[in-house]
């Protein structure tokens, strides 16, 4: 039976509810502001349901934990912010190259360094391009509401499951403190109701024994198992890319952005479009895979992009990449922690679209 309660949540506690109701059996984590409200609801509901949650001593402990029990086939995630993902790179990769399916929850604060606790979109190139050592990538899902904080958390359980791969869920401190209706209408799934997995390593008495590892001496070996995880994410980038549109018919200028910038970008596009202005927003849910194709072909009639970050400009390079030189690309940010306000971006993307009617 669904279940299609209601209930207004916070958008760090519908990251664990999602995870919950999705089957994870396992959360390892260790505290850091600004997700803490997302390890104290996995105390909490991890207990109540009987399953596996441990604050460890590290980081780095955290992730080797979650290496551990995505090698018996069990649902696992674990989540951090920025600094805390860092520490989490190298077991990320080993993650990767053992094809291991694992969810990793990244609440992004402002930075580099230490930084501060407020939200930022600066761990964009870290997330997108693995992050880590080696060939690998991990699939990213940004959302940009509370019920896509759910929705999304319960997808990348799927995705990591059907692909053995490590998923990334980027959000950043807004999104996990705001407080939204999040409408739960799929059904939950218990841990022991999943489907087995051929290729774990939990005892071996009724068959041959597995062995699951990264390390290949033998470079030849190496080589060809680089070339089968290259497939396997060619295969990703065929079938997981995801994004949003919102007033792009007849658009002269795309908006591309995602999660709480794209929030804004929203409302600042929807009183553009009020001025008469033919302004359109392109919103990557999923930024890797990236929807180059799609904004590659926007771009045959679309010949000004803005890329809109709170950061000092990460994304705009695979926006770059996907107008492959046929649109001019702009770049509007704030990084550091601040957010920006709808009337903010408004008024730049009227200097914006005004220069390109000048200019026509």
């Amino acid at each position: 039976m669904k279940n299609k309660e209601k209930r207004l949540m916070r958008g760090s506690e519908a990251i664990g509810e999602a995870a919950v109701r999705a089957g994870c059996a396992c959360y390892f984590g260790y505290p850091i502001t600004p997700q803490n409200e997302l390890t104290e609801y996995m105390a909490r509901r991890m207990m109540d349901t009987g399953r596996v949650f441990l604050q460890s001593e590290s980081e780095i402990a955290a992730i080797n934990m979650a290496l551990g029990a995505a090698s018996t086939g069990a649902r696992v995630m674990t989540s951090s912010s920025s600094p805390g993902i860092s520490l989490k790179q190298e077991g990320i990769s080993f993650i990767a190259a053992m094809e291991l399916p694992c969810v990793i929850v990244n609440i992004v604060r402002g930075g580099p360094g230490l930084g501060n606790i407020a939200p930022a979109q600066s761990d964009y190139f870290q997330a997108t391009r693995g992050g880590g050592h080696g060939d690998y990538r991990t699939i990213v899902l940004a959302p940009a509401s509370v019920q896509e904080l759910y929705d999304l958390t319960r997808k990348s359980f799927e995705l990591a499951d059907e692909y053995r791969t490590p998923v990334l869920v980027l959000a950043d401190g807004m999104l996990g403190q705001m407080m939204e209706p999040v409408v739960f209408n799929d059904k939950e799934i218990l841990p022991e109701q999943l489907p087995d997995k051929p290729w774990t390593v939990k005892g071996a008495k009724d068959r041959p024994s597995r062995f699951i590892r990264s390390l290949l001496l033998d470079v030849d070996v190496e080589e060809e198992q680089n070339w089968r995880l290259y497939r396997k994410y060619q295969r990703i980038e065929r079938r997981e890319i995801r994004h949003e549109e919102y007033y792009m018919k007849g658009a002269e200028l795309a908006i591309v952005a995602y999660g709480t910038a794209a929030r804004i970008a929203k409302a600042a596009v929807k009183r553009c479009v009020e001025k008469n202005m033919r302004v359109g927003l392109i919103r990557p849910i999923s930024l890797w895979p990236f929807p180059y194709e799609h904004i590659y072909k926007t771009a045959e009639t679309v010949k000004h992009f803005m890329s809109f970050e709170m950061s000092t400009g990460q994304m705009v390079e695979d926006v770059q990449l996907g107008v492959k030189g046929r649109a001019e690309v702009l770049m509007y940010g704030r990084p550091g922690g601040v957010v920006p306000t709808p009337a903010e971006l408004f008024r730049v993307i009227s200097r914006a679209y005004n220069k390109i009617a000048r200019e026509k």
